[in-house]
């Protein structure tokens, strides 16, 4: 266990604001996270994973609870399946490229998404097609207030698009310790219709892809797009992707004709929120060191010393822009504190 006082947290932040957290407990056990909660259970809290999906606007009073439990294994095998847990504070990327050195199948469409296992299903993080509940079996977590240990099955969890029962109903309840996934271990399911991959697999002459290249060429394709957060302050999707009823969408479309889209129901439509963010003329905008990324519109960027009110004040702008050209109302996916 690590104790900090008055301590920075910029590198423990994608988006490398600095602001200071009065009290910083680094938890690398549940031994640790059961004593500590045991001994701040009257204090506010405020628990921290990787840091890639948050947007800090000031320093922290509350005692910050950095979850760092690592640890992935096999909890269970069968002749087609395996059931992988991975502890809270996994890398993400990092769990997905060791499912894929053991020929695991699942998670693939969804390399290099920043951030840790321990948010994963808070945010039900999703890429190219595929979602985190696909996979999901259960997760594990502990009750902050009575220290009882809980698992969620992915029905329990109430998984929708970016949400889960964690930003809702429980939301600072729980804090969540493992997560278990059912990944494939032959005849794996690939998923290359949505965005690029196709393309991408294609230019390298690939027409009978394994699972290993279809990471391959997520990673390819994220990259080109967005930007590492280690060379340029950012969270990946500052924006979720807007769900639009089907008579807002043909309206649009009239004005719009060659609007990206995806049809979710008879009734819904998902536009892309960087196409939005684009075609309304932020792509590549700054204001000071916050702007909007040259390559992709849909992510928020730190050019060097911005604070977090600044980002937040340039998001603001492109909703209130969105909302005015396509009456659109824009969700931010990253949690504002």
């Amino acid at each position: 266990m690590k104790v900090l006082q008055n301590s920075s947290l910029k590198s423990y932040n994608s988006f490398g604001i600095d602001v200071k957290a009065e009290r910083f407990v680094s938890i690398s056990s549940l031994d640790e996270l059961k004593s500590v909660l045991k001994a701040n259970y009257a204090e506010e809290l405020f628990v921290l994973g990787g840091g890639s999906n948050m947007l800090l606007t000031r320093d922290l009073t509350a005692t910050v609870l950095h979850i760092n439990l690592k640890g992935i294994k096999l909890s269970q095998e069968t002749e087609d399946f395996v059931y992988v847990q991975a502890n809270a504070g996994e890398n993400w990327h990092e769990v997905v490229l060791w499912t894929l050195a053991h020929d695991f199948g699942g998670l693939e469409n969804l390399s290099l998404i920043p951030g840790n296992i321990g948010s994963s299903p808070i945010q039900n993080i999703g890429a190219y097609g595929v979602e985190l509940k696909d996979h999901f079996v259960s997760c594990e977590a502990i009750d902050i207030q009575t220290l009882e240990m809980r698992s969620f099955t992915s029905e329990e969890c109430n998984f929708g698009y970016r949400n889960s029962i964690f930003k809702n109903e429980l939301k600072g309840r729980f804090i969540i310790t493992s997560v278990t996934f059912k990944l494939s271990k032959k005849n794996h399911l690939l998923y290359t219709n949505y965005g690029s991959i196709n393309e991408a697999l294609k230019e390298k002459g690939i027409t009978n892809p394994s699972i290993q290249d279809v990471s391959d060429a997520v990673i390819m394709i994220r990259q080109q797009k967005l930007p590492d957060p280690k060379e340029l302050g950012n969270s990946g999707s500052f924006f979720k992707n807007p769900i639009i009823s089907a008579e807002a969408f043909l309206e649009l479309l009239k004005e719009y004709p060659e609007m990206p889209h995806y049809k979710i129901s008879g009734n819904e439509f998902k536009i892309p929120a960087g196409w939005l963010i684009d075609r309304s003329g932020f792509k590549g905008f700054r204001e000071g060191d916050a702007g909007v990324h040259k390559n992709q519109a849909l992510v928020l960027v730190n050019y060097g010393n911005a604070t977090g009110s600044d980002i937040l004040k340039l998001a603001q702008k492109i909703q209130k822009k969105i909302q005015n050209q396509f009456k659109i109302e824009l969700e931010m996916e990253v949690n504002i504190f």
